[in-house]
Order: C-alpha cells, then structure tokens, then sequence
C-alpha cells in the first residue's frame, strides 16, 4: 500500500534544472459549485473532496513518492464525521477555501511532519501556516487560469507512469494502491496537473526572464581565481519572513521582531523544522526549512557570505533581502576548495529506448533488459546500439565521446559515476527514454574556457532564480484580494 501517499513532498523543476521543493498539498480550485463562482458564507451543501498531496512531477526529474511510514489516508468513518458542518473560512479573490479543505491539508502535513520526525508546532501556528499556503498555491493557479498555462493529457499520463515506475508498481497497480489509501485516482491526477501547471508557470514568469550579463560573468570568473571555494557544499535549513512589497516601518519592525523570535528559539534548542513549520513563509517551511546541499558559488550572495565561516550546527544573524528577512543553519560542510580547475570526464556509450503511444515502458524496459543478457554473454555492444538504439549516437556504436559533469540529465550521470569501468547497467529512466550505459574510460581534464563561462552563466542564474521566484511570489500575493473567516467558525 502507497502508505500516507499523499502526504509526499512535492518538487517543482525550474528551467534551470535545479529543483525546488514546494510545499504540501494542492487543492483543485472550484470545488464549490463551478470555478469562479463564490459561495456563500456558513454552510456549504455538500463539502469539497479531500485536498491530497501529489508525488512529484518528472518534468523531467520527477522524485519518487516515498513510502512514508504514516496511517493509510483512509476517509473517516461515518461516526466521527457525524455533525460535520462545513464553512468557508477564506475568499481568495472570487474563490473560497473551506474549513474542510483546511482540515484535510492539516492531517496531510502532520502526517508528512511525523514522517519526517519533526514535532509539530502549536495547532493554531500550523494552522496559519497551512491556510496561508493554500492561499498562495490558489493564487498561483488563478493566474496560470487565467493567464493561459496548460497541461494536456499526455503529459499528464507520461508523468503519473513515471511515478508508478518510481515506486515499482504497474499504472494499475498504482492506482488501485492510491485507492486503497483512501486517494481518489481523478483527485490524483488533478494535483498532479496543478504541480506541472506550477512548474511551468514559474518558468515562465521567473525562470524564463533571468538575464545574466557577460560583465557578471568576467567578475565572477575574476573572484573564483582569487576564492575558489565553489566545490564546497554546505547541508542548509532556512527560514524566511516573508514582507510586503510596500511594507511600513512598523510592519517591517514587526516582521524582523518575528525573524528574531525564530532565531531565538532555534539557538535555545528547539527543532528547526518546528521553528520553520511556525514562522516560515519559504516553499520549505512544512518540509522542516531543508534546502539541502548547496554549493556555495550557486547560493544568492547574501547567504553565501554570511554561512562561510560557519561551523555545523551555528546559525547566521537574521539577514535582509528584498523578499524579507532569513534566518540559515549550517548542517554540515563536505568539499574542498577546487584549486586548479579540472574536473572529471567519462568517456561512454548507450542504448536508447524511447517510449511512446506504441513502445510502453514495461516494453522498453523488457528489450533492454535482454539486450543487456546479450553483451553479458559477449555480443558486442556497439553492434547492438546500432541495430537498438533511437538514438542519434547509434550509428557510432552509441558512442557519447568524451563528456563532462552536467553535459547529460541527472538520473544518466547518476547511473554513469556508479558504474565501473566496463559495466553495463540496468535499464536507466531518464525523459528521453530507457538506457543501458557502459562506461569505457575516465580522465581528468581540464575545463576550457568557453564551458567556464557557460557553467559561469548557469551558476549566476541558479543564484538569481531563488531570489526572483520569493520576489515574484510576494508581489503575486500583495495584489491577491484575501479575506479572512477563519474566526467565523
């Protein structure tokens, strides 16, 4: 059983290829009558369905659904739902939020909360934490409504077989697991669309508008040879007060007083994910403020300089940006400082399988996999890319050449640096298709000068687009009307 399924935490890929973790569940917008319609306050006729959590879109990495060790998201029996009156306790510019939409988002986080072995914070905390969430994730859908984003239904489909794979089950066997768990199959899809819907609005509106000058990049190519210390990594939680775009000395008093608060409580010793899960407006906040391992030249340079002399475990001051005041702990530091700049290449090969209406993945998965026995019995692998493989590369054998780190997608390289020299893997999921990759030779290298300032201009981008989404977000929410019934109930 896909055990608390619906609380998986949710990833958002941006242009880049970076990925951004986004927060709980989507709800589907409308559920009350039609879209755009507003309901009326107090009792609603029938309640909305249960707001779930969606695993991960692959567009075109999509992160497996984790098999959380949490209750099956069963619907309460009857008796305990008995008396249930529900009421809209939000209006979110022509929409409603209702109070069990609410109450369904809060057992889903406190679900993925447990999971993640993070005590939950006060009720009434989470619970403004979570309905502020639903008011972002509907505005951010309202816009990409009306502003012409898309998903189409085979995108749709290549994306939900992507994650039945991800958690080895057929798309039949998926389902009826999500059902068994209480996580209706249509609702499901929903929040998967929604998720691909805000992955590429955000494209779009962020992603797609970062510009980096090439002055930007001789600067930074000038302070790498005087400071290189991009190769190491920093393990990083976070925490943002989020400001409003106009904000007046007293609210900013106000939210920098907050911003302390929380760095108060975290050097007093109080869990970081259940400080975050109270006072954070980032994606992260319900995902206990983890921004994982970040190389240091690709974190925005406010944070980048106020973590470098910290130790594991130390926090920085409360920092100010544009999109309001941090708060960054240091987990862990793991690297060095890259001296000369080289780095290491593999030279490999593969077969590739694309799938399609025709070719399904249990299909390219099964040729693959006799065709990986074939070479393990001694048939020669370039004769077999060439009569297999849908690749451009076949007609040298599936010969890559010589590539270096990020020349491929991630789930390739993965599979390609664990490999020995010789090996062949098992069939490797990536968006084109399956592959079977030998690896043949490795070197070092050094890194000519036109890929140091293409790395240099993907490395200035990555820092530019966390800071332009929070600035995005922010202006998205100052001009959302919002109006508030949660003390109506």
């Amino acid at each position: 059983m896909l055990a608390g399924a619906a609380a998986v935490l949710v990833m958002s890929v941006a242009a880049s290829g970076t990925a951004q973790a986004q927060l709980g569940p989507r709800v589907q917008p409308g559920q009350l009558g039609q879209p755009g319609q507003l309901g009326q306050p107090g009792q609603l006729g029938q309640p909305g369905p249960a707001a779930q959590q969606p695993a991960a879109p692959g567009a075109p990495f999509a992160k497996p659904v984790p098999m959380l060790p949490t209750p099956s998201l069963r619907a309460a029996p009857p008796a305990e739902r008995s008396g249930f009156v529900d009421r809209i306790i939000a209006v979110v510019n022509n929409e409603v939020i209702t109070q069990k939409e609410l109450e369904d988002r809060m057992r889903l986080v406190t679900l993925q909360l447990q999971a993640q072995k993070v005590p939950p914070p006060p009720r009434d905390a989470l619970e403004r934490q979570v309905l502020e969430r639903m008011i972002l994730d509907r505005a951010q859908l309202q816009f990409a409504r009306e502003s012409g984003v898309r998903v189409d239904d085979l995108t749709l489909d290549r994306t939900i077989a992507r994650i039945a794979e991800q958690n080895r089950m057929s798309p039949g066997d998926f389902r009826r697991a999500l059902e068994r768990d209480g996580v209706p199959y249509e609702r499901f899809r929903e929040d998967i669309r929604n998720e691909l819907v805000l992955s590429r609005l955000r494209e779009r509106e962020v992603d797609s508008r970062i510009q980096v000058g090439d002055a930007e990049i001789d600067t930074f190519l000038e302070e790498q040879k005087s400071n290189p210390t991009g190769s190491v990594e920093y393990n990083l939680r976070h925490i943002l007060v989020r400001v409003p775009e106009q904000a007046t000395p007293d609210q900013l008093e106000r939210f920098a007083a907050k911003a302390r608060e929380a760095r108060g409580q975290i050097v007093s010793g109080t869990d970081f994910g259940q400080v975050a899960a109270s006072f954070s407006d980032a994606p992260d906040a319900l995902q206990g403020g983890a921004l994982g391992w970040r190389q240091r030249d690709r974190l925005p340079e406010l944070f980048a300089d106020a973590i470098e002399k910290l130790k594991p475990g130390e926090v920085t001051p409360v920092l100010r940006s544009p999109a309001g005041f941090h708060v960054i702990r240091v987990d862990d530091v793991r690297g060095a400082a890259a001296g000369a700049r080289q780095v290491d290449q593999t030279h490999v090969r593969h077969i590739l399988v694309r799938t399609s209406e025709v070719v399904s993945e249990a299909e390219a998965r099964r040729k693959l996999t006799l065709v990986r026995e074939r070479i393990k019995g001694g048939a020669d692998f370039a004769e077999l890319a060439r009569l297999n493989s849908d690749d451009g590369s076949a007609s040298r054998g599936g010969d890559l050449g010589w590539i270096y780190p990020g020349d491929t997608v991630p789930e390739f390289e993965r599979a390609m640096n664990e490999l020995k020299i010789g090996d062949v893997s098992e069939p490797v999921r990536s968006q084109f298709g399956y592959h079977l990759i030998q690896v043949l030779e490795r070197r070092k290298a050094d890194v000519a000068a036109d890929r140091q300032r293409l790395e240099a201009r993907r490395v200035l981008a990555e820092r530019k687009v966390d800071e332009s989404y929070q600035d995005w977000l922010r202006q998205l929410r100052d001009r959302t009307y919002v109006e508030y019934r949660l003390e109506e109930r």
